[in-house]
C-alpha cells in the first residue's frame, strides 16, 4: 500500500492521495445514499450505506486511501450523551454538567455498526488501498460535549478550562480510555492505520495545549501503538502554530496533518527527523480550480519532494467542490 510505505518513511513521487471529508455532500452518489438513509446519524449507523459512501470516492477517483465514514461525535453519543444533527445549526448536544450521564462499558455496544462498517470496507477495497480509522481528539470532542455546539470559540469550554479544570479533566480522561477502545476495534475489524482530529487544538493558549492537547493525544498513541506493535498513527492539531514540533515530539505520531495556514518549510523545520507530513492544499482552492489550483499544487509537490508525504488538503473538502476539480487535482498530482 502506497499511503502505509509513506508512513513507514518512505518519500514518494507522486506521493499518495487522499482527501479529509472525501466521502460526503460533493458527491452526487452520495446524495442519494444520504436521502435513503433518512438522516446522518442514521447514516454513520447503517453499516451496508456507511460502507458504500465511504467506497464511492474510491471508485470515482482512485484515491490512495479509504477513510471510514462516520463523525467525530458518534462516540459521546455513544457514551451517552444525547446528539442530534439539526439542519443549518451543525450537531447538537446536552451540554455537560458533569460525567454522572457517561458510561463507557455501554459505547461499544452503541458503536458497533461503525466496527461493522469497518470491516465491509475493507473486505471490500482494492489491496493497494489502505483504509484510515479514525476519531475525534479528546480536547476536540470535549468542546462539543461541554459547550453542547459547534461554531464559534467554545465559549463554555475555555471558561471551565480555567473555573472547573477537574470538570474537563475528568471530561477527557472518559475521552481517552473510551478513544483508545474504540479505535482498537477499528484497527481489530481492519483498519490499516488510525488518525485523531484534533480540529479545534488552536483554541488552547500553550499551557492548556500542552495539557488538553498533547497529554491525551500522547496517552491514546502510547496505549494504541503498545497492544499493535508497527501500528502508525496521524494527528492533525489544526491550527497550533508554533507548537506542531512540540505536538509531535511529545505524542509519538508517525504522521502530522497540516493545516491550510501551515508553511510546509516552517513545518519541517519543527519537527524531528522522520515526521511524515499530510496536507496541506487550501479547499477554497479545490473549489476556485483553474491556474489557482494548477500552481499551488505545483508549489505544494515540490515543498514536501524528497519528504515523506501524503497530498492532502488542509481541512475538509466542502459541499461546494465540483467534481471536475478533484479529477483535475488527481492529474496534477499524478503528472509530477
Amino acid at each position: 500500500m502506497k499511503l502505509l510505505r509513506v508512513l513507514n518513511g518512505e518519500a514518494i513521487s507522486p506521493p499518495p492521495v487522499w482527501l479529509m471529508r472525501q466521502a460526503g455532500r460533493y458527491l452526487p452518489e452520495y446524495l442519494q445514499v444520504r436521502a435513503k438513509a433518512g438522516d446522518f446519524i442514521s447514516l454513520c449507523l447503517n453499516p451496508e450505506l456507511a460502507a458504500e459512501v465511504t467506497l464511492q470516492p474510491i471508485r470515482r477517483f482512485g484515491f490512495a486511501a479509504a477513510i471510514l465514514f462516520s463523525d467525530i461525535l458518534i462516540l459521546p453519543m455513544a457514551l451517552g450523551q444525547g446528539l442530534r444533527f439539526a439542519e443549518g445549526e451543525g450537531p447538537l448536544l446536552p451540554p455537560l454538567q458533569d460525567t454522572s450521564c457517561l458510561n463507557i462499558r455501554a459505547a461499544p455496544g452503541v458503536y458497533a455498526p461503525v466496527l461493522e462498517t469497518v470491516r465491509r470496507v475493507r473486505a471490500a477495497l482494492p489491496p493497494e488501498t489502505a483504509l484510515i480509522g479514525f476519531a475525534g481528539g479528546p480536547a476536540t470532542v470535549a468542546c462539543y460535549m461541554l459547550d453542547g455546539k459547534g461554531g464559534g470559540e467554545f465559549p463554555r469550554t475555555r471558561r471551565l478550562a480555567y473555573d472547573n479544570p477537574a470538570l474537563v479533566q475528568s471530561v477527557l480522561d472518559i475521552l481517552v480510555d473510551s478513544t483508545i477502545t474504540y479505535l482498537q476495534g477499528q484497527i481489530t475489524a481492519g483498519a490499516n492505520c488510525v488518525m485523531l482530529f484534533e480540529s479545534w487544538a488552536g483554541i488552547f493558549p500553550p499551557a492548556q495545549f500542552r495539557k488538553y492537547v498533547i497529554e491525551p493525544n500522547k496517552r491514546i498513541v502510547s496505549a494504541l501503538k503498545a497492544a499493535n506493535p508497527g501500528l502508525k498513527i496521524i494527528g492533525f492539531p489544526r491550527l497550533c502554530g508554533l507548537l506542531l514540533g512540540e505536538y509531535v515530539r511529545e505524542t509519538g505520531v508517525d504522521a502530522v496533518g497540516l493545516d491550510t495556514v501551515t508553511d510546509p518549510a516552517a513545518a519541517i523545520a519543527a519537527c524531528p527527523p522522520g515526521t511524515v507530513f499530510q496536507g496541506n492544499l487550501d479547499p477554497l482552492l479545490l473549489k476556485a480550480g483553474g491556474a489557482a489550483l494548477d500552481m499551488e499544487v505545483a508549489r505544494l509537490l515540490e515543498a514536501f519532494r524528497g519528504t515523506p508525504h501524503i497530498f492532502n488538503l488542509g481541512h475538509g473538502i466542502t459541499p461546494d467542490v465540483p467534481t471536475a476539480h478533484v479529477e483535475r487535482l488527481m492529474q496534477l498530482i499524478h503528472a509530477g
